[in-house]
């Protein structure tokens, strides 16, 4: 049986916006060096700062975080985990 590929969550835009304004290195990054630096097409990170896309696969959120010089989970969360913590909600109580 195969496990289904782990996916990451974005964390906040606002946190991708300010990580390549000013990466690991102390220099910006545009969209399309970070897809480059990533090997990502530049689609997924415009995607990822417009909220069309929140998430990307396991592989693709190692290479975004070391492109731009941080740990993993400084700018993505474990579906799983995000999921888990997201509040429930309340299921309307009938008479």
């Amino acid at each position: 049986m195969t496990r289904p590929a782990l996916r990451y969550r974005l964390v906040s835009i606002q946190l991708l916006e300010l990580l390549m304004r000013r990466t690991g290195t102390g220099s910006g990054v545009s969209i399309r060096e970070l897809a480059d630096r990533a090997d990502v097409p530049h689609g997924t990170i415009g995607n990822l700062l417009t909220g069309e896309q929140e998430g990307v696969y396991a592989e693709a959120a190692h290479r975004i975080a070391s492109a731009i010089g941080v740990d993993l989970l400084v700018l993505w969360i474990p579906v799983e985990r995000a999921e888990a913590s997201l509040p429930r909600p309340r299921q309307a109580v009938t008479a």
